[in-house]
């Protein structure tokens, strides 16, 4: 009974998070094949300048795992004060880097851009897209954290139903002001940018208000606080700083990765450009299993039900598993359809379909790391050693792995992606060792 019970909050959480994502890398793919209308150097400049913004959302990303678990925990154990107050702190820190980011991005655009590409009609699209797509950085990061209050109250499908709304009106923004419609001249990249931006905002207005309107309904006094009472400071930023060092250098291993590929020519970049939605929905389609994950897990280790933890861990990890290969062989299939969809040179498609079809291989050990070490062990405050797993993997394995395939033995860019995709495996082994120890459970 107990283990229907558990299936039936994985599919509550796990399902929308999927289709959330997935909606969001539906949408993505959408707008990447109206800017390939643009060219191959609309493309690249779209790609770069979304890693940098890639960047920002994992730094916030971190702040909002730490509200995950902080949240997930006290709602276990039954404390809404602190719920409240968890909510806030997090609330602050993210609002904080979005402000730091957003002056960056405003101030250095061709600067920044200029690290990722040597072609100047390239940086030049691409820091005028990253300007006007800063200044959703602070409603990005209010979305974050609301969403992710929401899905520890048992409504994850708010947030999935104000995506599909907000995401259907950032590809109507983007018909009309990329290409000029109704009377509107046409803006190329940037009307791209602006349309992110204002669905972005208008994501967030509606987030707020469900948020309100779910706090009423279940007679939750909402007061801002940024004081803790059963955590310190020196504690919460014990949790924070591993999880912000681990993100942020993933994502910089990430923007290392992309001046690799930029460098190698700017056609292969749109090559490797045009998988990033497909990359984006495989992931996608599974991370809720990720999220339910860390919230259910929580609960029970706020609880103090460990045993019943440690089983429901292993629980999701197969989940995970099956569910990758069931759709890495879908994308093997597909993959030839999806980039015949693009206006794009023939050899910018074949260099795209060699790259998926890496992704495809890889993907199930991608996807057991994320449950287990982005989800699983973190629930239980352990961030320490998923930092350190992590830096091993990325910067002991796949940067130095990444720089010898591409600058010492000129490989081509499937290849160097394969070479690189073996920091998987290391960080596999290394996770599951700390997995299977038991150590990571444990009350914050």
């Amino acid at each position: 009974m107990r283990s229907n019970s558990f299936v039936k909050s994985v599919i509550k959480i796990a399902i929308p998070v999927a289709l959330q994502c997935m909606l969001q890398s539906s949408f993505s793919i959408v707008d990447q094949v109206m800017v390939g209308n643009l060219g191959s150097t609309s493309v690249a400049a779209v790609g770069i300048a979304g890693k940098l913004s890639s960047l920002y959302a994992v730094v916030i990303g971190a702040v909002v795992s730490v509200a995950g678990i902080m949240i997930s925990q006290y709602i276990g154990a039954k404390d809404e004060k602190e719920v409240n107050r968890s909510f806030c702190l997090n609330t602050s820190i993210s609002v904080i880097i979005a402000v730091v980011f957003m002056s960056a991005c405003l101030l250095l655009p061709t600067q920044l851009m200029g690290l990722y590409s040597t072609d100047n009609q390239t940086i030049k699209s691409a820091s005028e897209y990253l300007t006007i797509i800063s200044f959703g950085f602070l409603p990005y990061a209010i979305d974050m954290l609301i969403s992710t209050r929401l899905r520890c109250m048992d409504k994850a499908v708010l947030p999935l139903i104000f995506s599909i709304i907000s995401n259907a009106v950032n590809t109507g923004l983007n018909y009309v002001l990329i290409f000029g419609k109704f009377g509107i001249a046409a803006m190329g990249v940037n009307g791209a940018g602006i349309a992110t931006v204002a669905s972005q905002l208008f994501n967030t207005l509606l987030l707020i208000i469900s948020l309100i309107v779910v706090c009423r309904n279940k007679k939750i006094e909402f007061t801002f606080s940024v004081k803790l009472t059963k955590m310190t400071y020196g504690k919460y930023v014990a949790i924070l700083l591993p999880i912000l060092v681990t993100e942020f250098m993933w994502s910089l291993s990430e923007n290392v990765y992309a001046s690799i590929y930029g460098h190698i020519g700017t056609l292969e970049c749109a090559g490797m450009t045009l998988t990033y939605p497909i990359q984006g929905l495989m992931i996608g389609a599974l991370s809720g299993l990720a999220q339910a994950s860390g919230i259910l897990i929580g609960k029970e280790l706020g609880r103090g039900e460990f045993d019943s933890a440690y089983k429901k861990s292993k629980s999701m990890i197969l989940y995970g598993f099956i569910g990758s290969c069931v759709l890495s062989a879908a994308l093997m299939y597909l993959m030839n359809f999806y980039t015949d969809t693009y206006n794009v040179e023939k050899i910018v498609k074949q260099t795209a379909q060699q790259i998926l079809l890496v992704f495809a291989v890889v993907s199930p050990i991608k996807v057991t790391n994320m449950i287990l070490g982005g989800g699983i062990i973190k629930s239980g405050g352990q961030t320490r050693v998923v930092m350190i797993i992590e830096l091993i993997g990325t910067w002991g394995v796949g940067v130095p792995l990444a720089l010898l395939s591409a600058y010492a033995w000129n490989l081509p860019i499937p290849i160097v992606y394969f070479i690189l995709s073996m920091e998987e495996c290391v960080r596999l082994i290394l996770t599951w060792i700390v997995f299977i120890r038991k150590k990571w459970m444990k009350k914050i």
